[in-house]
């Protein structure tokens, strides 16, 4: 049977191309979205949540996505030397930074053409709230092979700390910034573990630690006061393939678990282990998500930022097309907004 029928013209229409990142998804919005205003990322990504919050629950909750897709808002940079600009949506709100979505970006814009860029490798420059990425794109036959990128100064905010939790008793933590920032349990100690018939005691666990430390202890961005919150819970353990250094999974926003090995986690713990001197400059360590799937990460250098000692890290990683999507809101429909179960 052919299809032609054609959505009434007061429907709005939000078209995506969408991705997936060592299992993490990512709707990345190509047409649709109503003008953002703002100077910044930051400012733009401001006005969207207080005039279109709306469209970020439409298009990431149900019946259009899931309790744990992810979005991706492509916007001008900061700069004019820059490529492009780029806000991150979630079930819960705004991230700072997202690894895995930088990969996304950095392999989706130059394949389809939204981005034109010569050569073989090459560099993207992109403006995100949390600050400049710089990515290195590789391509074979004009396809993406792999993707790194330099991220933000990393730092470790907390180190050695203790805290009560209900239902779990008492938990050792640190908390460390690779873009955001996290809280970083050693999985073994609380009696937890990283294989995907772990994921609702994950999701419960992880929830109540975040919202823990949330409560005692003050988490401050030295410079943004909108990057100064705890976006989610890493527990770490050891790597299920002895060729890797190490596995980890992430429980962000409202109880989120990251298919993938979580671009911001990692770089937040190369910034751990090099304070710890488990690793030196220039080394690469592979990590594990909690699908198996990996990326990897190395200290390339080390500054100060905001006063504290910091790692620049680089992570690498790739990403796939999956699909597209034309999204349609009915402004009839009592559910244009979307709902979701957690």
């Amino acid at each position: 049977m052919k299809l032609s029928w054609t959505p009434p013209n007061h429907w709005l229409c939000l078209e995506t191309i969408e991705t997936h990142t060592a299992g993490e998804p990512l709707r990345i919005f190509t047409k649709g979205l109503p003008e953002i205003i703002g100077n910044s990322v930051l400012e733009k990504r401001a006005y969207f949540k207080k005039h279109f919050d709306q469209l970020r629950t439409s298009a990431m909750f149900e019946p259009r996505g899931h309790a744990d897709m992810y979005g991706a808002i492509l916007t001008e940079p900061n700069s004019p030397d820059a490529d492009f600009g780029v806000f991150f949506i979630h079930n819960e709100g705004y991230s700072t930074m997202c690894g895995h979505a930088i990969i996304a970006l950095s392999k989706v814009l130059p394949e389809t053409g939204m981005i034109k860029k010569e050569g073989d490798m090459f560099e993207l420059k992109i403006d995100t709230p949390a600050g400049r990425i710089v990515s290195t794109v590789k391509k074979k036959d004009g396809k993406v092979t792999s993707v790194s990128f330099r991220n933000v100064p990393s730092f470790v905010l907390m180190k050695n700390q203790r805290i009560e939790v209900e239902g779990i008793g008492l938990v050792n933590f640190d908390v460390a910034y690779g873009g955001a920032f996290y809280t970083f349990v050693d999985a073994d100690l609380v009696g937890i573990g990283l294989k995907a018939n772990n994921y609702n005691q994950l999701i419960d666990w992880g929830k109540k630690i975040k919202h823990a430390v949330m409560n005692n202890f003050e988490i401050k961005h030295p410079f943004e006061n909108e990057l100064s919150f705890l976006y989610g819970t890493i527990f770490t353990g050891k790597a299920m393939n002895s060729k890797n250094h190490s596995r980890n999974v992430c429980v962000f926003a409202e109880g989120e678990v990251d298919r993938s090995p979580t671009g911001t986690g990692i770089s937040a713990r190369a910034a751990i282990h090099y304070l710890n001197k488990e690793i030196n400059i220039g080394e690469t360590i592979r990590i594990e998500s909690i699908l198996d799937t990996c990326f990897e990460v190395k200290v390339v250098e080390t500054t100060i930022f905001g006063g504290y000692n910091s790692v620049i890290p680089e992570v690498s990683g790739n990403s796939y097309i999956i699909g597209q999507h034309k999204l349609y809101i009915d402004p009839e429909d009592p559910l244009r907004k979307g709902f979701i179960f957690r």
